[in-house]
């Protein structure tokens, strides 16, 4: 297993967290120098939080061990494309690379939808994008949410 798949993993693990939890399956990991960092998974239902998305929760838990909002050298392994709101605060975070699973065709930011990262030049930070890995994975856990609730 790359490291690649192994912070996939993780971010898949936090994600069927979310979906037991009654939330929308997401996940994310946030590693710096081969260290995990932060960890999230949506929980916009539980907080009563618009914003708490897996990849803010991330960010947020690895700003405080961090005491630093600024995340430059980290990777963020997330189970589906960030969104917009996403893409703006991993921007702000100064991340250097995203990794995710499952794109979102709906809401996508990094090139599904919406390419924010990294191609949008009028930032003054660019982040790279990857997606594919794990994706089918990561798509299954999401389809078999919503069949489900449906």
């Amino acid at each position: 297993m790359n490291d690649d798949e192994h912070w996939m993993a993780q971010a898949l693990a936090l994600a069927e967290r979310a979906a037991r939890e009654g939330e929308v399956p997401v996940g994310a990991v946030l590693v710096r120098d081969g260290n995990l960092i932060g960890t999230g998974w949506n929980r916009p239902i539980a907080a009563h939080d618009a914003t708490a998305h897996a990849e803010i929760q991330a960010l947020r838990a690895a700003g405080s061990a961090a005491r630093n909002y600024r995340l430059p050298g980290t990777i963020l392994y997330v189970t589906l494309e960030p969104c917009v709101m996403c893409a703006g605060a991993i921007i702000h975070a100064r991340v250097a690379e995203v990794v995710f699973g499952a794109p979102d065709p709906k809401a996508g930011a990094c090139g599904s939808r919406f390419d924010l990262l990294p191609s949008d030049e009028r930032f003054n930070h660019r982040t790279g994008c990857r997606g594919g890995v794990g994706a089918e994975s990561c798509g299954e856990l999401l389809r078999a949410f919503f069949r489900a609730r449906r």
